[in-house]
């Protein structure tokens, strides 16, 4: 278990957090394994009806930690982790809520795709510059994104790498609401309890019935993350990961 995540429980409800201020919550392998057995423990446990992800204050994450990407795209040194956490995301059999303060990333924004309700804060903002640094879409992101909020506005998002504000998040159906930012932990934790209250059984059936074929996902998630995986090793992909941080140590 990583010393980043904390994971607690309130009641019924698992909050999984993200905890690594000093990096702005960047997700490092250790992170991803934690994350991805916490999931997968609150959806054995009967005890558990919702899950929570949260960050800290001014960040959910700054996305991929930079020293494992580097590694990878120069000795292939690079595991599964990140991709069993969204297949565990896909796969998920409780409700997860979710809420945003600050910055969120690459997978910092497409974890929420998986989400039945994320908050956000006035000052949060959703940003995949996945084509700018020479990978593609991952997260299922690719699939979810142009069906729920469009094909342009998914463009905008994952080709353009826009960053979206949170009032945009919400016009376009990425989050569900913008709360001030000493309400954002108390809006989510209200909801995680209210979905709590709800015959557990009637609301399974119920999410199933709104998330559809969940191995449709798994399949575009496994063919998005063989395409990132290669595209890491790429000339173009190390050339931005390379021009990123020489702009990062100006």
């Amino acid at each position: 278990m990583s010393e980043h995540i904390k994971v607690e429980h309130r009641g019924a409800v698992q909050m999984i957090r993200l905890d690594r201020p000093e990096k702005k919550n960047a997700i490092t392998r250790a992170m991803y394994v934690a994350m991805t057995e916490a999931l997968k423990a609150g959806d054995a446990d009967p005890a558990v009806r919702c899950n929570v992800f949260l960050g800290v204050p001014g960040a959910f994450s700054a996305g991929n930690d930079l020293a494992d990407f580097l590694a990878y795209s120069t000795d292939g040194a690079h595991g599964s982790e990140a991709f069993d956490l969204l297949e565990a995301l896909a796969r998920s059999e409780k409700p997860i809520v979710s809420g945003v303060d600050g910055i969120a990333v690459g997978v910092g924004t497409t974890i929420h795709l998986h989400c039945d309700l994320t908050f956000a804060t006035e000052r949060a903002w959703f940003h995949t510059p996945f084509v700018d640094l020479g990978v593609t879409p991952e997260a299922g992101s690719s699939l979810i994104a142009p069906l729920l909020m469009g094909r342009q506005q998914a463009f905008a998002l994952l080709g353009l790498g826009e960053p979206f504000s949170a009032e945009r998040a919400k016009a376009c159906g990425l989050i569900y609401d913008v709360v001030a930012e000493d309400e954002l932990e108390e809006a989510v934790f209200h909801a995680a309890e209210r979905i709590c209250a709800k015959p557990p059984e009637a609301l399974r059936i119920a999410r199933d019935l709104m998330r559809g074929d969940r191995e449709e996902l798994v399949v575009r998630i496994r063919e998005e993350s063989r395409l990132f995986a290669a595209r890491l090793t790429s000339d173009e992909a190390k050339a931005a990961f390379q021009a990123f941080m020489t702009r990062k140590k100006g």
